[in-house]
């Protein structure tokens, strides 16, 4: 980093107010809100990702945090070392850790490589694909610091291309534009194929959903396979397919994959015939509501209904609405799974915690005029690893129900 404050002896001091906690700053949490901080008009004149020494309410040292006064999130934890220098090097040390974990875990380079706060990487995504990497910087500091993670990122991972993707609420909440560019090597060609769970996934790094591809659900797109031996399945919210093509790699009979986007529909097709199954795919595009509705009045069934919608509770502000919003899906969905058929309902929502997603869930499934037992609960795969300080790091939750007649 360039910023004036990135020298150590030039480093500004901020400190938490005095009745501030910061036993669970000194315990791992990672951040400072903006009614914990004193915010006088030194700190409130940094710059958006200026760097600074962190003190508790008696002046003692907490370590090196990355300021943004815009933010509700004020302070970000960096480093413990107050005098830590934060430049290639130190992004090298941190993506190194990361990618130690991730190709013990897996044999291929398709997965998530910083998965934020919980990498160490306050703010930062980073999903590869092959020689691609695609980074999220979602934190102004991350911004500002992008040249020298890119540089680290390549250096590490060896990948020929690095995609800045700068869209989504978290950039909103920072002050930061939307803005997509490749800021390294040439430019991806079309889709990259992902292999993952026996099937061919085809991931749009430029213009699709978040990175492209969504790793975390990989371990329940696997357990839904599991399930769809000779099975019907519906896979709504499928994005690219998500579910469809892995239960179809599992040996469903058929898969109906639901999404709003066309052209993700498109690349569901397109990955189910490079991965041989592409006669045993249908799609249909629609308001995934709608839909449900409309199989339930032509008296569709199926052996196994999945449904991974985005996140309807984002933030606690959106949290009743969201379970209203989970339940109305279990609702209409409920009553398409065929007797003794499994209903595999997901949250990406870190505000709904398991325990409101699960009642939320069971209320729709009730009002949908059936019953089931709950026979599996899964979460995010171990490329998202969590910060166990930090709740809003551990959001997926994937339940699968297994409906009574």
């Amino acid at each position: 980093m360039t910023d004036e404050t990135s020298s150590p002896r030039a480093r500004p001091v901020v400190r938490l107010k005095p009745r501030a906690e910061a036993r669970a700053i000194r315990h791992g949490f990672p951040w400072v809100y903006a009614d914990e901080l004193v915010t006088d008009r030194r700190t409130m004149a940094l710059s958006p990702g200026a760097l600074a020494v962190l003190e508790d309410g008696e002046r003692r040292p907490l370590g090196l945090v990355t300021v943004n006064p815009r933010s509700k999130i004020i302070a970000r934890m960096l480093d413990r070392d107050p005098a830590a220098r934060i430049d290639q090097a130190w992004f090298e040390a941190r993506l190194a850790r990361a990618a130690a974990l991730r190709n013990r875990l897996f044999d291929a380079p398709f997965y998530r490589l910083a998965h934020a706060e919980a990498d160490g990487l306050p703010g930062i995504v980073i999903d590869r694909f092959g020689e691609v990497a695609v980074v999220q910087p979602n934190a102004a500091w991350a911004e500002a610091a992008l040249p020298d993670l890119v540089a680290a990122l390549v250096a590490v991972s060896g990948v020929r291309t690095v995609v800045k993707n700068g869209q989504g609420r978290a950039r909103g909440l920072e002050g930061l534009a939307e803005e997509m560019a490749v800021v390294h090597g040439p430019a991806p060609q079309g889709p990259v194929p992902v292999p993952m769970n026996g099937a061919t996934y085809m991931a749009d790094l430029m213009g699709g959903q978040k990175t492209g591809l969504f790793y975390d659900q990989r371990p329940n797109h696997a357990f839904a396979a599991r399930l769809a031996r000779g099975a019907r399945v519906l896979d709504v919210f499928s994005h690219v397919g998500g579910f469809a093509l892995a239960t179809l790699a599992g040996g469903a009979e058929s898969a109906l994959a639901v999404d709003a986007s066309a052209p993700a529909l498109a690349l569901a097709g397109q990955g189910a015939s490079a991965s041989g199954f592409g006669e045993r795919l249908a799609t249909r595009q629609g308001d995934a509501f709608e839909v449900l509705e409309a199989l339930g009045a032509e008296g569709a069934r199926f052996d196994l209904v999945i449904c991974d919608p985005p996140a309807f509770a984002p933030a606690k502000p959106a949290l009743e609405a969201g379970l209203r919003a989970y339940e109305r899906i279990a609702r209409l969905a409920a009553p398409l799974v065929a007797p003794g058929g499994y209903l595999v309902l997901c949250s990406c929502s870190h505000a709904a915690d398991l325990q409101a997603f699960r009642n939320a869930s069971a209320r729709g499934i009730g009002r949908g005029g059936r019953r089931g037992q709950i026979t599996h609960t899964g979460f995010a795969g171990p490329d998202h690893p969590v910060l166990p300080q930090l709740a809003e790091s551990s959001y997926l939750k994937a339940l699968v129900f297994r409906l009574d007649g």
